[in-house]
């Protein structure tokens, strides 16, 4: 679950730009994960119900700082926390696996 803020979180664009928009993370991605984003944007307005829905995962997972992602078990437990890395999306991939055994 990545915990954004695309429109106004610098290291959210980052990691979406540098990462997560990437063939090469895409591709690793649609082999072995499920991607959720969850959006907190300040410039464009979210319709009331989505809002509601980020608002309630937001506090459910605690999360304080963007961007946040959480990577879950195939029953829904909280495996790991990361935000943004350092590298593109090969190192991105390894970080991910690490954290994943």
């Amino acid at each position: 679950i990545d915990f954004t803020g695309s429109d106004w979180c610098g290291w959210c664009i980052r990691l979406n730009k540098e990462v997560f928009s990437k063939p090469e993370f895409q591709e690793y991605a649609a082999k072995h994960l499920i991607m959720v984003e969850l959006d907190f944007p300040r410039k464009k307005k979210l319709p009331a119900k989505l809002k509601e829905q980020n608002d309630k995962l937001q506090e459910e997972y605690k999360i304080e700082g963007f961007p946040t992602v959480i990577l879950l078990n195939p029953r829904g437990k909280e495996v790991a926390r990361t935000g943004y890395e350092e590298g593109g999306p090969a190192k991105y991939v390894e970080h991910v696996k690490g954290l994943l055994k």
